[in-house]
């Protein structure tokens, strides 16, 4: 999914965190071998305070937003696989099981702090605890929905958000129809009393489903009430202060990428038809040294859209 951050962009950029001095005895995470690496205990709170490594809060502070969004990812797999009964993963295993690399994997993981075992690979259950741990998860973040149309019924309705740590306490409109009406079993507010409510129910993390003329308002408002974060499925980017994380969700944007992709691929498949000395269904990853996908601004290697 492509989002879109707030205006932290440019202060909280990973690329400006100073690199940590490198470990003499510890493996370098871009260019690690397939096996894995010896474990570290989970209650030992970091690879080597000699070696200048920071605290865990502020060596999660270090962690690329990519990085990030793919231990959001490699924490679905591990439930997924604990709730089949798997005690261990290797990390050939969980990089095919997440669509990723091993040697990325190894990297992000390394972020934690863990390192599987040789020859056996990570625990599951030790993996799920640490990127819960460094996602903020071990606590639960309240969620206020403004706007309840068809996608904020949508979202108030689903119940699998309370059970990862996020439950709705609070949704808000302007329709005087739809105010007192409960959705989800909670009643709906008038979007003027969003940030009393806000504060008084300790809500963190607001979601701004409304259309784009109003999403600002609502911002506003959220931000009033002691909001810290917003995620915001209207098409217009928020202007919020330093401080607010802000993530956009924008469907239309999906959709034209899939469209580039589809695109890409029907290209290919005609420049292959055309051209015998190339493999025939060649795809972006293989590309590199012959046709014109290799010599594209991506090289040829997966593009990320930022708006």
């Amino acid at each position: 999914m492509v989002t879109e951050r707030g205006r932290r962009d440019a202060a909280d950029s990973p690329g400006r965190v100073p690199r940590r001095p490198r470990r003499p005895a510890g493996p370098d995470a871009d260019n690690a071998p397939t096996a894995e690496m010896p474990a570290v205990p989970a209650g030992e709170p970091g690879r080597g305070a000699a070696n200048g490594d920071a605290p865990e809060a502020v060596r999660a502070k270090q962690i690329p937003e990519a990085a990030v969004a793919r231990l959001a990812v490699y924490l679905r797999v591990l439930s997924g696989m604990s709730e089949q009964g798997a005690t261990t993963v290797s990390s050939e295993e969980l990089s095919q099981a997440a669509g990723v690399n091993s040697a990325k994997l190894r990297k992000d993981l390394s972020y934690l702090g863990s390192y599987g075992t040789r020859g056996v690979g990570y625990e599951v259950s030790v993996l799920v605890s640490q990127i819960e741990r460094i996602l903020g998860l071990t606590r639960q973040h309240k969620v206020a929905v403004v706007g309840i149309g068809n996608l904020g019924h949508a979202l108030a309705n689903y119940g699998g958000f309370p059970g990862r740590g996020f439950p709705v306490e609070a949704l808000f409109d302007l329709d005087p129809d739809l105010i007192g009406v409960p959705v989800g079993g909670l009643p709906v507010s008038h979007m003027d009393d969003i940030p009393r409510i806000c504060a008084e129910r300790g809500i963190s993390i607001g979601v701004i489903a409304t259309p784009p003329t109003a999403a600002q308002s609502v911002c506003d408002r959220l931000v009033a009430g002691g909001v810290q974060c917003i995620l915001n499925f209207a098409p217009v980017v928020l202007q919020v202060p330093a401080h607010i994380e802000v993530r956009k969700v924008d469907l239309a944007v999906e959709l034209q990428i899939l469209s580039f992709h589809v695109a890409r691929r029907a290209d290919d498949a005609a420049g292959n038809q055309g051209n015998s000395g190339l493999p025939a269904g060649g795809s972006p990853s293989d590309n590199g040294k012959n046709g014109r996908n290799g010599t594209g601004p991506d090289g040829g290697r997966e593009m990320v859209v930022r708006s």
